[in-house]
């Protein structure tokens, strides 16, 4: 039976109770004590704050609650700080409840959002409780992550909530709060119920620590050695992460047995990226790596093999600790100390716990190891005195190896510190911003008290309230100023009608709306015009645009030593040289006056980039990008940015503006199709949570954690997308035969196509009847690739060159092998050469 036939109707507490204990036992889960005075607390409608170790089953407490909810007739709502706990929750809460019953915001996702039970992340609910104050629609609120409430940029979030839904029933949940007698008792007052608080429990699962001097591959040989996998290697960089990986590699970690294994689960798994190759080889080896910049394929690929206990080694970085799935019997941390994007510091003891905590699995464990290794020079100077036992002389003479200039130490006491230390107490952190001004506003009512309760009644010392409240007036102000608030005698009101949805997807998507009037339509630059747009009001993907950056001042710097500039000039002219950004000056007019009328938008402002339009008009695929900028470590970061660019394509281009322009049209589908191929689940879960079928049932995509590894649909399947593609590729052929690049044309064309030497004397054939190959866009439209199918699973491909003259009597020809396409998830062709056509 499932839980929901189990619960008693009429709603009785007790039975309730009894109910959801025997449900969970029946499926193997007896309530630890924590759980049952949690669990107990709710059921008499307390609040519950749930501060208790890593493994100690918060997730059903929550499951509980949710279940609560739904017995008494009431809507609740599951909060994450990132949309990967949000997604994973919603697909669990899905099985129990059924699809009918849960929903999911993020953003960029919503699906079923009158649902009873709703997952959205934290700033989704702050927003919704800005808006509504007590009357938000959820009477229930699981909070989980709770410890991001510290969180200088993203801690307002969780204050808001409990600041504004006084009506609601709370449970807050962490393995590292720290101290929360304040926050108890503040959520006690505002509410009128009781707050009870869960903590100081043992780990069912208990930890022992050791502090060891011996280097990494010594130290992983000896827990394995003595049944202590699977291990994971915390490192504070990826870098760090994948060269420990490939240190490990050859040190022989995994069986014969789960060698055979893992290349049983692996099968037909695609590796298309330069690290992709490389991840592939370690695996093989019984060694994974796990971090943020990888592709979320490789992720999961990676989890799924350490959940089947094949894996006897990961090595990843401290993302482990923000809820990942990924199985562990021992922690070992590489260092105490990380650089936290200021400075090198040592752990706090938050982040220590976090970390530690996710050693020893419940249910397969009857322990777990926390290890962390000495500094290097510390290892190096205890060998040298092991060497030197027993005889004073050779001791004496050893020279003690120095810590590297401006080395942040640890040693075996600021191991012990961390371990005995509790989690530093939560420090609130709320701001205020145009949108949270609006939304207070947008509620009605009282609103100067419901904005000097924000502003004075919250959990902020006097000096902070007295900040906010400064900035809170500035900003009503400048709305008063731009017209989008007027006063009167009912008080202030809005003079435009919010979207249900403000400030929770894109929240410059109408200034994106405004400035696609300025693009000229006939324009051939149309279409990327639009896409430049659209970059602009997305996050910056930092680390590519370090790459672009990176490249442009090598090419500049180049360029500049062989002119003869002096040092001092080559200097000052690079410190100005950025990123691309394509219509910064046109972006940045229009937002100075759409944010006169729209006040609001300045929270936002707007950040011209290139990345969609800089692969697109070089005619690059995602492997050679990431390969032309050395992006191998950031694959994830790239992917993740062009899906989100694709998606606000999709969400935030009218129709009729694509209808318009098959250019646009094109892109947007290029764009999906090579986002799809890298990774079906970041396209096809978005899709299919707003599509779902004719029943409205979820499918088990891919991005589910126990879903099946699954290629995406054959890349031929969709036959226009697949077109744009091999126009994409053949024009690639063109842009490189125009800049000369005869090495990078032979390995386009590999294998069994022209060499260098044979483009060479292609190009010189052309070039005495032509003196360039022109690339704008005439040179890349539909009209000048011809396409012959009726060869079945072979199509004849003749990209026409458009020459100054018009005579375009030029062509490169090739083939493309559907099938082998299919395989490599991008067209692969056998290339003739340049041709002229009259011969």
């Amino acid at each position: 039976m499932s839980l929901l036939d189990e619960l008693p109707h009429p709603f009785d507490a007790d039975a309730f109770f009894e109910a959801f204990s025997a449900w969970a036992a029946r499926g193997g889960l007896e309530l630890y004590p924590a759980q049952e005075e949690a669990m107990i607390g709710l059921v008499s409608d307390a609040h519950v704050i749930l501060s208790t170790p890593t493994g100690t089953g918060k997730s059903l407490v929550a499951l509980g609650a949710h279940a609560l909810a739904l017995a008494q007739g009431r809507r609740s709502a599951y909060t994450a700080p990132i949309k990967a706990l949000v997604s994973e929750k919603f697909f669990a809460l899905v099985d129990t409840f059924g699809a009918d019953r849960v929903g999911m915001v993020t953003g960029d996702t919503h699906v079923n959002t009158d649902a009873p039970i709703l997952c959205c992340t934290a700033e989704i609910l702050a927003n919704q409780a800005l808006r509504h104050g007590p009357q938000t629609p959820f009477s229930v609120v699981v909070m989980d992550e709770f410890h991001y409430y510290g969180d200088p940029e993203r801690g307002w979030a969780w204050q808001v909530p409990l600041l504004e839904m006084t009506g609601s029933q709370f449970l807050l949940m962490s393995a590292t709060l720290g101290d929360t007698t304040a926050i108890a008792a503040d959520l006690s007052s505002r509410t009128g119920r009781e707050t009870v608080s869960v903590t100081g429990v043992e780990r069912p699962v208990p930890l022992s620590y050791r502090y060891v001097a011996t280097p990494v591959h010594e130290t992983v040989r000896a827990l394995l050695d003595e049944a202590l996998a699977p291990l994971y290697l915390v490192h504070f960089s990826q870098a760090a992460a994948v060269e420990a990986a490939q240190a490990l590699a050859g040190a022989g970690v995994a069986t014969r047995a789960q060698r055979d294994g893992i290349a049983e689960a692996i099968g037909a798994f695609r590796f298309q990226t330069g690290f992709g190759r490389t991840l592939s080889r370690l695996l093989r080896l019984g060694v994974g790596v796990h971090h943020a910049g990888m592709l979320p394929g490789y992720r999961r690929l990676v989890e799924q093999l350490a959940q089947k206990g094949l894996l006897p080694v990961i090595c990843g970085t401290d993302t482990l600790g923000v809820g990942i799935n990924v199985p562990i019997r021992t922690v070992v941390l590489t260092a105490l100390t990380k650089f936290d994007g200021v400075r090198t510091r040592r752990l706090r003891a938050r982040e220590f716990h976090q970390i530690a905590g996710r050693a020893g699995r419940a249910g397969f464990d009857d322990a777990g190891d926390v290890v962390a290794l000495a500094p290097e020079h510390e290892i190096e100077n205890q060998k040298a005195l092991a060497k030197a036992a027993g005889d004073p002389k050779k001791k004496h003479k050893i020279t003690r190896k120095k810590p590297p200039a401006g080395f942040v130490s640890w040693n075996e006491a600021t191991f012990t510190k961390l371990i005995e230390a509790q989690p530093e107490e939560l420090v609130p952190r709320l701001r205020m911003t145009h949108a949270m001004v609006i939304n207070v506003i947008a509620r009605g009512g009282d609103v100067y008290r419901h904005l000097h309760s924000l502003v004075f009644d919250n959990h902020e010392p006097w000096r902070r309230q007295l900040a906010l409240a400064r900035r809170a007036l500035g900003i009503y102000r400048s709305l008063l100023t731009g017209g989008v608030v007027e006063k009167t005698v009912a008080g202030p009101r809005l003079t435009l009608d919010l979207q249900p949805d403000f400030a929770l997807n894109q929240p410059l998507s109408p200034f994106a709306l405004a400035a696609f009037e300025l693009l000229d339509p006939a324009s051939e630059s149309h279409a990327v015009d639009v896409v430049s747009i659209i970059e602009s009001i997305l996050d910056d993907p930092r680390a590519v645009l370090a790459a672009q950056q990176y490249k442009a001042r090598g090419q500049a710097l180049a360029e500049m030593k062989a002119e003869g500039t002096e040092y001092e000039e080559r200097m000052e002219r690079l410190e100005a040289i950025t990123w691309p950004k394509p219509l910064d000056e046109l972006i940045g007019q229009a937002f100075a006056t759409y944010s006169q009328s729209q006040p609001w938008a300045k929270d936002f402002e707007p950040s011209p980039k290139s990345v969609v339009r800089d692969m697109h008009e070089n005619a690059m695929t995602f492997a050679e990008y990431v390969s032309w900028y050395g992006l191998t470590r950031s694959e994830g970061v790239l992917l993740r940015y062009l899906s989100d660019a694709y998606r606000a394509l999709r969400q935030s281009v009218p129709p009729a503006l694509t209808q318009r322009d098959p250019a646009l049209a094109d892109l947007v589908a290029w764009l999906g199709e090579l986002v799809r191929q890298v990774d079906s689940s970041l396209v096809d879960e978005w899709e299919e949570l707003a599509h779902p079928d004719a029943a409205g049932e979820l499918r088990a995509l891919p991005r589910r954690p126990d879903a099946p590894l699954s290629r995406p649909a054959p890349v031929t399947a969709n036959r226009h997308a697949f077109t744009v593609l091999l126009r994409n590729a053949m024009f690639r052929l063109v842009l490189l035969a125009s800049r000369g690049r005869l090495v990078e044309l032979h390995d386009a064309a590999a294998p069994g196509g022209p060499d260098a030497a044979g483009w060479q004397g292609m190009l010189a054939a052309y070039g005495e009847e032509h003196d360039e190959i022109l690339t704008g866009a005439p040179a890349r439209g539909p009209q000048m690739l011809q396409i012959d199918t009726s060869t079945p699973g072979l199509w004849r491909l003749r990209q026409v060159v458009d020459d100054p003259e018009g005579d375009r009597d030029w062509a490169i020809e090739a083939e493309a092998d559907l099938a082998a396409s299919d395989e490599a998830g991008e067209p692969v062709l056998r290339v003739a050469g340049l041709v002229r056509l009259d011969r």
